[in-house]
């Protein structure tokens, strides 16, 4: 098995006018979770979606696997089993939880055909996705929509997991929830790479973390030597953990 399940190499990315990424070498070990931290603008959500296809990279190279998907198109890139859950959540809020979850589920057409057993271990990691199977998903709370987020891109066993501030926004005890289903997650093998501002939350999950400023990877290496060392926090995020 290849160490690093995804590798960024000088990856650059322009929106519009505007030079986002300048040269962002970014390695994911398999099997770990790597957690991608950095103020508010350093090109942490641009990462994800040059990963995914959403956006292009203007130069440089995306590998998957062993597999260059530098110019691959979105559909193309989920199909190798990469789940990406955007900071806005990206809910259908008309349709039903069950409805949500069945898009995401490539190999059911319908809800009996999802499988069951997969669907109970989901209910266990978030009950209220099971609660509220048959309301309107836009009638959710906003911790409520973030589980059916999560839950649906692992509806179906996933290679890797891309989840952009999962803990934003949400109250403590559902903030704690996430964490205990990621760590749960983190478990099965899956391969996660988290970007988030919640450092509390960073700490009790990461094996491995890549820093960003300025559109570049500043500093990568074990997330618990950063956690350890409070003037490498300071130095490259402005606090401590």
């Amino acid at each position: 098995m290849n160490k690093n399940l995804l590798q960024l190499s000088g990856v650059h990315t322009h929106i519009g006018a505007y030079h986002i990424l300048h040269g962002v070498d970014l390695v994911v070990p398999t099997g770990q979770l790597t957690m991608l931290l950095g103020r508010n603008g350093a090109g942490k959500t641009t990462t994800l979606r040059t990963i995914m296809g959403l956006w292009h990279a203007s130069k440089g190279q995306v590998v998957f696997e062993g597999i260059e998907i530098t110019a691959t198109e979105t559909p193309d890139i989920a199909s190798l089993g990469i789940a990406y859950v955007p900071e806005n959540m990206g809910i259908f809020a008309d349709l039903t939880v069950q409805e949500n979850m069945l898009l995401a589920a490539r190999s059911a057409k319908r809800a009996q055909h999802m499988d069951a057993q997969r669907l109970q271990w989901i209910f266990k990691l978030f009950p209220a996705v099971e609660k509220f199977w048959n309301h309107p998903a836009g009638k959710l709370s906003g911790g409520q929509k973030q589980m059916l987020a999560v839950a649906r891109a692992i509806v179906e066993p996933r290679k890797l997991l891309i989840v952009d501030e999962p803990s934003k926004g949400l109250a403590p005890a559902i903030i704690n929830n996430m964490i205990d289903a990621f760590a749960e997650l983190k478990q099965t093998g899956t391969t996660i790479l988290l970007v988030e501002q919640n450092i509390s939350f960073a700490k009790r999950l990461g094996d491995h973390v890549a820093v960003m400023d300025n559109g570049r990877i500043v500093h990568a290496g074990s997330m618990q030597e950063m956690a350890d060392n409070e003037e490498m926090q300071h130095r490259l995020l402005g606090l401590a953990i």
